[in-house]
């Protein structure tokens, strides 16, 4: 048998993004800005597929821009909202919680002279929204928070969080990154408060490659590109049609709530079967995403156990894909023990996840209690 349980990492394709897909390669692989049919008819499917997006974004159609994925979005987010925005201010704040591709484009803000402020969290990974909410002023251009975090699943109060920026009177751009909340909770920016939001397709059961940005009506961005005009200039170049087309097949076979309850009901009973083993901590708070679980088995390190995992072709994380090798800066800004941190294994689900497929997965843990602890 095999448990695929590293979903935060990247999905399966799922049905309709192949089908897609294929069908883009086979009859519709123009150039969307030609004007001959070929060239309609894949701006047809451009269009379709931005329809959809913006469907699921609850926003206009104009508002919503493809890019190669989540980093992309991101770095396009930050780098275009600092540089744009410079003469209005050089203050910048994200978490101490976020994804490697804002945390390291805030780095690189700090070198290129932005002052840089990283707002801590507690021990389940919220955010201060005290300090968050002391940090803004009126020289801020840039606030970023993620929606949902990928290593224990901590939902941010983004409401909130509009709420204090726009209370401040602040110039502030808000950018939430919400790669892995996209197509697991409704979202809805435009309603929130928020200025930007990238999402990516490979976490939804869509091809690698592709995913999207939206930029609120009259939001203004630095390009951190230039071309030949694609996407209003926001991200040019030819846009890879067979990839979109395969976004659009995941985009059309979501169904949120449904898939929500039914992960909702497998992380309660992944969660109940592993406390009534001595070794567990459960990292993740009790709200979090239900479909990522972040968990230590005491006395046994991370990598140990996910190699004898892996042999047994049960396959999980011990945090990002991003920060392979590294400790985990997530827990670390959490404030978790050493010892919590180097044994902490994710489980990320998606609704492809059966109740086998846990099942599976603590028989392999009870292995792996039972093994590694011999040696």
């Amino acid at each position: 048998m095999e448990a695929y349980l590293d979903n935060s990492a990247t999905t399966p394709l799922c049905q309709k993004a192949k089908e897609r897909m294929v069908s883009s390669i086979e009859n519709n692989w123009g150039n969307p800005s030609s004007l001959h049919e070929k060239g309609i008819q894949a701006d047809t499917l451009l269009k379709d597929a931005r329809k959809q997006l913006a469907a699921l974004l609850s926003c206009n159609e104009k508002e919503v821009f493809f890019t190669s994925g989540g980093t992309e979005g991101n770095n396009l987010a930050v780098f275009g909202a600092a540089y744009q925005h410079k003469r209005k201010g050089n203050r910048v704040i994200t978490s101490a919680v976020e994804h490697p591709s804002i945390q390291k484009a805030f780095d690189r803000l700090a070198e290129d002279g932005f002052e840089v402020i990283r707002i801590p969290t507690d021990s389940k990974g919220l955010i201060d929204l005290k300090k968050l909410e002391n940090a803004i002023n009126d020289k801020t251009i840039l606030v970023s928070i993620m929606a949902v975090n990928n290593e224990v699943g901590t939902i941010e109060p983004i409401e909130e969080i509009a709420r204090i920026v726009k209370r401040k009177n602040s110039p502030a751009l808000i950018h939430v990154d919400a790669v892995q909340a996209f197509g697991k909770i409704p979202l809805t920016p435009k309603k929130w408060g928020i200025d930007l939001m990238t999402v990516s397709s490979h976490k939804i059961h869509g091809p690698k490659g592709v995913g999207g940005i939206f930029i609120k009506e009259g939001t203004k961005l630095r390009p951190v590109a230039v071309g030949g005009g694609q996407e209003k200039d926001i991200r040019p170049g030819t846009e890879p049609m067979p990839a979109i087309a395969g976004f659009f097949g995941a985009m059309e076979e979501l169904k949120i709530k449904e898939s929500l309850a039914k992960l909702t009901e497998n992380r309660d009973y992944l969660v109940a079967e592993l406390e009534k083993r001595d070794s567990v901590v459960i990292n993740s708070p009790n709200d979090a995403l239900p479909y990522i679980v972040n968990f230590s088995l005491r006395g046994l390190r991370s990598e140990t156990v996910l190699n004898l995992l892996s042999d047994m072709e049960i396959y999980i994380s011990s945090g990002s894909a991003c920060s392979k090798g590294h400790k985990s800066p997530v827990l670390t800004a959490m404030n978790l023990p050493d010892d919590i941190i180097d044994s902490s294994i994710r489980v990320s689900m998606s609704r492809f996840t059966a109740k086998e497929h846990l099942d599976y997965l603590l028989t392999g843990i009870d292995t792996a209690l039972k093994v590694i602890r011999k040696k």
